[in-house]
């Protein structure tokens, strides 16, 4: 057993208690979900939260991800919320069968890919957000906010084994400074709720990461990815895996 045993469990109760808090303070009736955002962590570590009652679990790399999820509980609902190679589609769908979600669709060419696997595979329709670089740096990946509209239009009526089911940001670190990152998420979505006639409750926000999660919550936000104040700071000494473009990409939780 690991000198941590019992840590993550503990840290995992307390962003659960944090974010029901913030969840109350927003006068929002919406229970946020908690991604816990397990990349570069060991099996046992996830394991820890998964007994605690964790199920939802965020991973960013094509190979990593389908590696843990052979070795843990079919129960776990898998998000990808790292950028997705179109070519990789496939590949995640086929090897990880509990896949709930993908957080970051930005193009229509990868909504084809993921639309063709699914069917191809005879899975079940596949839940996406779209994401959205709020902030205008180049080193995110992401929609400009005001092509959002478009290709959730385009998910909706052209991608039939897909589920448009809301959108997802990055946003500044400094939530303090950079607020509007999450307000242009949430315009966002009064857009696309406008242009396309949905309910603001059929299209989630994902926007909030361990230094900002409670922010998140309390301007709206129903899905947040913490990773190290769950699982603590992160040792990439003996992890490998890069993503071929954007290497300076700001982490996703």
């Amino acid at each position: 057993m690991s000198a941590d045993t019992g840590q993550v469990a503990t840290a995992l109760k307390t962003v659960l208690e944090k974010a029901s808090a913030a969840a109350q303070r927003s006068g929002k009736n919406t229970k946020p979900r908690v991604v816990a955002v397990s990349k570069t962590k060991p099996i046992e570590a996830i394991r820890e939260a998964y007994e605690a009652g964790q199920r939802h679990f965020g991973e960013n790399y094509v190979q990593e991800i389908t590696d843990k999820a052979h070795e843990l509980p079919q129960e776990i609902m898998w998000h990808f919320i790292g950028h997705l190679q179109s070519n990789k589609a496939k590949a995640l769908l086929d090897k990880v069968p509990n896949l709930g979600l993908v957080e970051t669709v930005d193009t229509e060419k990868l909504a084809n890919k993921l639309n063709n696997a699914v069917e191809q595979l005879g899975r079940e329709p596949l839940p996406v957000f779209v994401q959205v670089n709020t902030s205008g740096e180049d080193t995110k990946y992401g929609l400009e906010p005001d092509k959002c509209t478009e290709l959730a239009q385009y998910i909706r009526d052209s991608c039939k084994h897909l589920k448009f089911a809301g959108l997802m940001t990055i946003g500044q670190p400094d939530y303090s400074s950079k607020p509007e990152n999450f307000e242009c998420l949430e315009k966002c979505r009064e857009e696309i709720c406008s242009k396309l006639g949905m309910e603001p409750s059929d299209v989630e926000l994902s926007m909030g990461m361990s230094q900002d999660y409670e922010k998140a919550i309390e301007m709206g936000s129903t899905n947040v990815r913490v990773g190290s104040t769950i699982f603590g700071a992160r040792d990439y000494a003996k992890w490998t895996e890069r993503p071929r473009d954007k290497e300076q990409e700001p982490e996703s939780d």
